[in-house]
């Protein structure tokens, strides 16, 4: 239990915080996963779209505050080497 009803405030926001991170970062797995799958299925036109609604959740969870600026840049850079290979 808290001591002052401020640290009770901040564990509710923190709860609160939590849970929507969690979301963002489920979701963010969930359409990179489905990227690398279209990459290996050959599906290049599909993939390419998937990279524009990856890379633009990316930068979603770094204006939330979710993931740092070069977390997301690094992960993007990591797609486009990727998807340059199987294009190729």
């Amino acid at each position: 239990m808290s001591n002052s009803s401020t640290a009770a405030k901040r564990h509710r926001q923190n709860i609160k915080r939590r849970l929507r991170n969690r979301i963002v970062k489920s979701e963010l797995r969930t359409n990179t996963r489905r990227l690398l799958e279209l990459v290996q299925n050959q599906s290049k036109e599909d993939a390419r779209k998937q990279y524009v609604s990856v890379a633009s959740l990316l930068d979603r969870a770094v204006s939330k505050g979710v993931i740092h600026k070069n977390t997301a840049a690094r992960k993007k850079h990591r797609l486009q080497k990727v998807l340059a290979d199987k294009a190729s």
